[in-house]
């Protein structure tokens, strides 16, 4: 019987984040999983700390970003590979009006650190964007198919990293020990981002009679060829573009909630073309169309920590779309929680559903 002191279930950016802090202090673990369907490769790997459309910071935008920052530098250090690109996003502005609220904006006690105070003209003869740009400052790309299969080899020279499906019916928990098949565990942690609502140990929402706790959000990007554009930042407006080189750029995103499908839609494909027009004025080929389900919640807060049934079932999952920048903070959160009593805030802690 192989002992360790914790099973991961789930490897995406969450699952990812956990074991590194589980790395960094000396815990032993295994992982299962088979990457499939995972949001977290079809996402657009952004770490953007602000919100666009209101000019504000992303909820603990000044925690996460001091920890997701040196958390993929120090990766990229790690796995010898370029996981962080730390390239700006320019955010079109719309009219003059909205020039003065992001110059407001910018000027406001704790924003100064994420929104330029200068505006930016346009160059760019293929952008449509006459009132110019602003600047959001501390942004950056995350390579996370590259970070993955780096991570994932890395565990695999280490057996570290067992690639099947978890097989939930032959989890047994017995006199506070974990017990998977061969393996036995203090504690069992399942990050698997949307595939939870198949996992029969996830608790149900209880306003919502038979429902879990997380709800899927349907996004889809379009890849697109556009020669002309020569985009050397990401450009948000009612969508962002994210360039990937050679003339090729990731575009979208949509939003489909309750949607528990990954199959790519004509639908969404024509709402990101007609909005893409209005953005730029040189012509592009759609080359790809990619779609993830993004684990989300009702009060857009994550999912963590454990419920009364058993505190060695671990819940993290929740994170949405703003996973890259704050699973690298939350995971360390959740760490101290399980390992030194730290408290969870409420807003993160799983048992705010419940009335306990």
């Amino acid at each position: 019987m192989q002992k360790v002191d914790y099973i991961i279930v789930g490897l995406g950016i969450a699952g990812l984040s956990f074991c590194e802090k589980l790395k960094k202090n000396n815990k032993s673990f295994i992982v299962f999983d088979t990457s499939k369907n995972s949001s977290t490769l079809s996402s657009g790997g952004v770490i953007n700390p602000t919100v666009l459309k209101r000019f504000t910071k992303v909820w603990n935008a000044d925690l996460h970003i001091s920890e997701a920052i040196p958390f993929y530098t120090e990766l990229s250090k790690k796995l010898s590979i370029s996981v962080l690109d730390l390239i700006p996003i320019l955010r079109i502005l719309n009219s003059v009006e909205e020039q003065n609220n992001w110059m407001v904006a910018s000027d406001k006690k704790g924003m100064s650190s994420y929104l330029s105070s200068k505006l930016i003209k346009n160059k760019n003869p293929h952008i449509n964007a006459p009132f110019g740009f602003g600047k959001v400052l501390g942004t950056g790309r995350i390579y996370f198919s590259v970070l993955l299969n780096a991570y994932k080899e890395d565990l695999q020279n280490n057996n570290l990293l067992i690639s099947e499906k978890f097989e939930y019916d032959l989890l047994e928990e017995v006199d506070d020990v974990i017990k998977y098949k061969d393996i036995s565990a203090g504690k069992i942690l399942f990050a698997e981002g949307i595939s939870a609502i198949k996992n029969p140990f996830f608790p149900q929402d209880p306003k919502h009679n038979g429902k879990k706790l997380l709800i899927g959000n349907k996004g889809e990007y379009i890849i697109i060829n556009a020669p002309d554009l020569n985009l050397k930042f990401m450009l948000k407006a009612s969508l962002i573009i994210i360039p990937l080189g050679n003339d090729l750029y990731k575009v979208g995103t949509t939003y489909e909630r309750d949607n528990y499908t990954n199959n790519t839609t004509q639908k969404a494909k024509e709402e990101l073309k007609t909005k893409l027009s209005k953005i730029i004025n040189c012509s592009f080929d759609i080359v790809d169309q990619i779609a993830g389900i993004r684990p989300t919640t009702r009060d857009r807060r994550p999912l963590m920590g454990t419920l009364k049934e058993s505190s060695n079932k671990v819940f993290f999952n929740g994170l949405g779309t703003r996973g890259f920048i704050s699973a690298p903070s939350l995971a360390q959160n959740l760490y101290n929680h399980l390992e030194c009593g730290e408290e969870l805030s409420y807003e993160t802690d799983i048992k705010r559903h419940y009335h306990w």
